[in-house]
C-alpha cells in the first residue's frame, strides 16, 4: 500500500494540514523567469518558510544549545583526558 492511497479516501480538514504545517515547519524554494522570445525579462528567487514561532524558538534554543562554548569545553576536556591516557 502506497502512502497515497492509505490518505485518498479519508477526509482531511484544512486545519490538520495547517497544524502540521505549523508544527513541523516547511521551506519553499522556487526560481521563476519569464522571458519573451527567448530574452530574459523577469527573474524571481523565491524562498519562503511557514513555521510557527513557537516551532522556530525551539529549534533555535536546540541549535545554540548544540554549538554552546560550554558543551565545546566540555568536549575539549573529554578529549584531552582520552588522549592523556594513551
Amino acid at each position: 500500500m502506497s502512502y497515497r492511497d492509505q490518505y485518498e479516501n479519508k477526509d482531511i480538514a484544512l486545519i490538520d494540514i495547517l497544524d502540521t504545517v505549523l508544527d513541523k515547519g516547511v521551506a519553499i524554494k522556487g526560481d521563476i523567469v519569464i522571458s519573451i522570445a527567448g530574452i530574459d525579462l523577469v527573474y524571481l528567487d523565491l524562498r519562503i518558510l511557514i513555521s510557527s514561532v513557537e516551532t522556530l524558538v525551539q529549534h533555535h534554543q536546540k541549535a545554540a544549545e548544540s554549538l554552546s562554548s560550554e558543551r565545546m569545553d566540555k568536549e575539549k576536556e573529554a578529549l584531552e583526558h582520552a588522549t592523556e591516557r594513551s
